[in-house]
């Protein structure tokens, strides 16, 4: 949260040298701060003027903190709170946190601590309006990706130099980090942004098929050929091809795209004369390609022409503070397609998708919003409604080892319990007879069985 923002902090505290440190601590960090010595006066403040963030003291006389807590929480959607108090105790913290404190801090606390809690209050709000207003701020040089973080903000400079320039450009990135984006954003950036911009997915494509997809085939080239058909490169002329993931091309293929770097010109399959053409290729791969050089998996010389401007996008889980602006971008998008109401995502949604690792990226949360619109009961996205991954499992961890004597005792009381106590059924099964079944029960100190023969 930057102090150019200047968000309101209404701090509440009845000990006048403890509202004055505050107020000239939180103003040196160039917020907006507000004063009352008591619930009242603050109360009038809140009725008066938009406050982001309410510091409160616990014990005041007549009306205490956890009142006040319990009052913004009910009349003021867009603002948080943060309890402090010189009478620390895991009861007054549990208060505090039922009736909707963001944060609470024990007194003595240093200013860092003071102003970590500001921080982490102050970008819960901002994420709780941006999932309700459901309309993520995108900047108007963003290409329509959604983001703010600094990773982002290095890839459109990259993209904006690219696109002033005719290189062949080369975008990296897992799966789902949206390469294609980035490629149509460099396209339509640049001066060929009127000309076609056709993406052509490499691994898709069966190998037989995608010479004659790329470069095109002559009438009678093979059989099925009834008549001559222009490839990819032919409809790009002009324009901007996108080779997605380029890395699954075969080596006879990546030979005739080299030569198609090299000299701007395709022969179609069948045919004996090239012809020219005037693209400009932006290729990706999902994979680290020098890797594949090194493994003679990917020609070098290849790699190099197509490494001319590189650009890398960021995976989901670097970049973790875009979450809520996708989410409400995503939330919007398919609600309207749906014709529902806009999702909202509690800050307990919200803080689970901030914590996964998203190994899918962006296109793993375009899904789960998706689903999560399509198959929610209510406007509200709640922890039960996310995937079984998603949500805490007691069991999640590894599962300590047992003894061989547990390990028995425990599948004897499942047996026993499979037949109804059936001690005579319960032998026979474990292939054992009766009175060494009395004895291991014994030994388990598992209670008699009724009998039941």
């Amino acid at each position: 949260m930057t102090a150019a923002r200047k968000n309101r902090i209404l701090v509440v505290d009845d000990a006048p040298t403890a509202l004055d440190i505050l107020e000239r601590n939180l103003s040196s960090r160039g917020y907006l701060v507000l004063t009352a010595s008591n619930v009242a006066d603050a109360v009038k403040v809140l009725e008066s003027s938009p406050v982001d963030l309410v510091i409160t003291d616990y014990k005041m006389p007549k009306i205490s903190g956890l009142d006040l807590i319990r009052h913004v929480r009910e009349n003021y959607f867009d603002t948080e709170v943060i309890m402090i108090t010189g009478y620390a105790s895991v009861k007054g913290a549990v208060e505090a946190v039922k009736m909707g404190a963001e944060e609470y801090l024990p007194k003595p606390f240093t200013d860092e601590e003071l102003f970590a809690a500001v921080e982490r209050a102050l970008n819960k709000r901002e994420l709780k309006t941006m999932v309700k207003g459901g309309k993520p701020r995108i900047s108007p040089n963003s290409y329509g990706i959604i983001g703010e973080s600094n990773a982002v903000r290095n890839m459109l400079a990259q993209i904006g130099k690219a696109s002033a320039s005719s290189a062949t450009v080369l975008v990296l990135g897992e799966s789902g980090t949206g390469k294609e984006l980035v490629a149509r954003a460099i396209h339509y950036s640049s001066k060929r942004a009127s000309a076609p911009f056709v993406p052509v997915n490499c691994g898709a494509i069966p190998e037989k098929l995608l010479e004659s997809e790329l470069f095109g085939y002559m009438k009678g080239a093979f059989t099925g050929a009834t008549e001559s058909r222009a490839g990819f490169f032919q409809t790009a002329d002009g324009g901007t091809i996108f080779l997605d993931e380029v890395n699954e091309m075969s080596p006879a293929m990546q030979v005739k795209l080299l030569r198609v770097l090299q000299d701007k010109q395709v022969c179609m399959v069948g045919a004996r004369k090239t012809q020219k053409i005037d693209i400009r290729i932006v290729a990706s791969s999902n994979k680290d390609l020098q890797s594949l050089v090194h493994k003679e998996l990917f020609r070098e010389d290849l790699f190099f022409r197509l490494n001319v401007v590189s650009i890398t996008v960021p995976p989901l889980r670097s970049r973790r503070e875009d979450i809520p602006l996708l989410v409400a971008h995503f939330g919007a998008k398919f609600a309207r397609e749906l014709g529902k109401p806009g999702p909202v995502f509690p800050a307990e949604t919200m803080k689970i998708f901030m914590n996964y690792a998203w190994p899918g990226n962006v296109r793993e949360l375009e899904n789960l919003v998706q689903r999560m619109i399509i198959m929610a009961e209510g406007k509200t996205v709640s922890i039960p409604d996310l995937p079984p991954a998603m949500r805490f499992s007691a069991l999640s961890g590894p599962v300590p080892f047992r003894s061989l004597a547990e390990e028995e005792a425990g599948y004897i009381r499942m047996v026993l319990a499979s037949v109804g106590g059936n001690k005579s059924r319960a032998a026979e099964i474990l292939g054992i007879d009766r009175k060494t079944l009395r004895d291991k029960i014994k030994q388990t100190r598992t209670p008699e069985d009724k009998p039941s023969d």
